[in-house]
């Protein structure tokens, strides 16, 4: 055959193929398949050559059972380039496939047959092209018929291709490469690859190939043992269950889908699963949404109060009963009584909780007053005062002694009543040098100075508490850091707090403290000096200044000075004593002792005392 003319040789091909067999009725038993013919269409194929290669397709597709859901089947052509002739989802009938394949124009350029493996694997076996999903284990089976040989590198990329689960079969029709076939083929290679002399054997080569396609139907040939069904494959089969159901473990047997356990279902309350799918279901006393998912409680209360006397509440089981605020529900579980709110409830009242019918109110000790949130009484302090705290931030402090430090400095405050027209507060660090945290009218709410005093940064160095006594008599309360003109007679109180023995003198500075009518308390910790301590604090110094030996047990400490700046609340006081006498003796007997001290002090400003006065 080989030395007949050309001519000669495509007008016996021809002959050839119009006389071969009709398909048998019978098609393969093989189950679902998706085959996908990569065929070469280069210059090198001549044009009957390439009528015998639609013939080889037509052939094969002719004995196979075709369908959505049976055997799906795509070509694509390539030679420099690749073009897709139809895909897997395109056609679903025999007689389609064979008019896409008898109106196919050759490319008739180069041999680029790892494109062509590239563009099989990436683009026709996708699922968006057609191919059935992994899962459902359908074979994917790629059919590569080519003359030639390749223009570019195929070992690597149909490795890719057979590791990405597709079953490669390369036939090579005469001037074909065996060994780019045998780099293209699936193993093993004795069934998958083939070299066909002559395209007029091509036809011959068919009926073996389609015998490799159609074996026996082995769901049908031996005892498949699956529970629900059996899909046959090319030589083997595997089991499927029914819609709502999951294969178990052993391949075989079949097991209800619980829907619920993944937990993506939303059900509010219970989850009931039920082949494959769900419903929600509510607790008792709860019915289902229109949504499906989420649930409401059933208000039995709607259907009236069931006699009880004030509130009727619904619960899931049903309702119960309930009493307004003052009032204690009875044995029967309706009825209710009036109740002592100060020994039922947490009232909160600082110093006394007075009970009447369904209510209770608060009352404070005589001389102080109810505060707006109707519980606390006036604090120490609650009238006019100037209160600077200069506080030690030496090396000898420490860092975690300087933290408590802050919180003793916002204990007093919360002594404090601060606010515009009522307690100032400013605050001075010093070590070495001296620094204003914040002046007496910077700030204007307790909330605002703790915030601050949180955040101030601890100095550390030496012990200067002199220069920082000097600091709040020139700065600290005059006019311009916001303390109030000595006219309108706020009482200004300088709190110094130290724990070690100062590194100047203090005694100059803490005298003209006191003699420019500064009332100073000393607070000492630690290695603080007692001579020095007593040196900075006011008459009666006992009461003026305070020891702890550890920085963690100054709790105390705060009380004391509670308990010794409440008297300068007296200063706010209307007049109820006055006395024109050179001495002011007579005066005196009238006055409270902690108000005759402060007018004693107030005395040593001037050479005479003319009017006695109680601040």
């Amino acid at each position: 055959m080989k030395l007949l003319p050309l001519a000669a040789l495509l007008l016996l091909i021809l002959t050839a193929l119009e006389a071969r067999p009709k398909p048998a009725a019978l098609k393969c038993r093989t189950g679902p398949l998706d085959i996908v013919f990569v065929i070469d269409s280069s210059r090198s194929v001549r044009p009957f050559e390439f009528e015998t290669m639609r013939r080889f397709m037509i052939d094969i597709i002719g004995n196979l059972d075709v369908g959505p859901n049976a055997t799906r089947v795509g070509v694509i052509q390539y030679s420099s380039q690749v073009q897709n002739i139809f895909s897997l989802k395109t056609f679903f009938t025999r007689a389609e496939m064979e008019r896409a394949i008898n109106s196919i124009v050759p490319l008739a350029q180069g041999t680029m047959t790892g494109l062509a493996i590239q563009y099989a694997m990436n683009v026709a076996f996708t699922v968006q092209e057609g191919a059935r999903p992994p899962h459902k284990k359908i074979p994917r089976i790629a059919i590569i018929v080519t003359d030639g040989r390749p223009q570019d590198r195929v070992s690597e990329v149909a490795a890719h291709a057979r590791n990405a689960g597709i079953e490669i079969y390369a036939v090579g029709i005469q001037r074909a490469d065996m060994n780019s076939l045998r780099a293209m083929a699936s193993p093993p290679l004795e069934e998958h690859v083939f070299l066909v002399e002559s395209f007029e054997l091509i036809q011959q080569f068919g009926k073996q190939f389609q015998d490799k396609l159609c074996g026996v139907d082995m769901c049908m040939e031996r005892d498949h043992g699956c529970q629900h069904s059996c899909v046959s494959t090319p030589g083997s089969f595997y089991c499927e269950c029914h819609p709502g159901y999951q294969l178990n473990v052993d391949g075989k047997t079949c097991s209800p889908i619980d829907a619920c356990a993944d937990g993506r279902h939303g059900c509010e309350h219970h989850c009931i699963s039920a082949r494959g799918t769900y419903s929600c279901r509510c607790r008792a006393g709860y019915y289902l949404n229109q949504d499906r998912r989420s649930c409401t409680m059933i208000d039995y209360c709607s259907f009236g109060n069931h006699s009880c006397q004030h509130d009727c509440v619904s619960i899931p089981a049903g309702h119960r009963c309930r009493c307004r605020d003052g009032f204690m529900l009875q044995h029967d579980g309706k009825s209710c009584r009036a109740i002592d709110l100060c020994n039922g409830v947490d009232h909160g009242c600082e110093f006394k909780c007075v009970s009447s019918e369904g209510s209770f109110h608060c009352v404070c000790p005589e001389g102080q007053q109810l505060q707006a949130d109707g519980k606390t009484c006036s604090k120490c302090g609650a009238g006019h005062v100037d209160l600077v705290m200069v506080i030690d931030g030496s090396k000898s402090v420490r860092p975690q002694n300087f933290e408590l430090v802050k919180q003793f400095v916002n204990r007093i405050v919360d002594l404090l009543e601060v606010s515009p027209d009522g307690t100032h507060v400013g605050l001075v660090q010093y070590s070495s040098r001296v620094r204003t945290e914040f002046p007496l009218n910077k700030y204007h709410s307790a909330e605002e100075i703790k915030a601050a005093v949180m955040k101030m940064e601890y100095m550390e160095k030496g012990t200067m508490t002199g220069l920082a006594l000097k600091h709040m008599v020139e700065h600290s309360f005059s006019e311009l850091e916001g303390a109030r003109p000595l006219s309108h007679n706020v009482p200004r109180i300088g709190l110094v707090f130290t724990d070690g023995r100062s590194q100047d003198d203090i005694s100059e500075w803490a005298q003209r403290a006191k003699e420019s009518g500064i009332v100073m308390f000393a607070v000492g910790v630690g290695k603080a000096v007692e001579e020095e301590l007593r040196a900075i604090a006011s008459e009666p110094v006992e009461q003026h200044f305070s020891y702890s030996a550890d920085f963690t047990t100054m709790t105390h400490l705060v009380e004391n000075f509670k308990l010794n700046i409440c008297p300068a609340r007296s200063f706010l006081s209307t007049p109820t004593c006055s006395d024109d006498s050179q001495t002011g003796s007579p005066g005196e007997a009238d006055c409270p002792q902690e108000v005759i001290l402060a007018a004693g002090r107030r005395a040593q400003r001037g050479p005479t005392v003319a009017t006695w006065h109680c601040y």
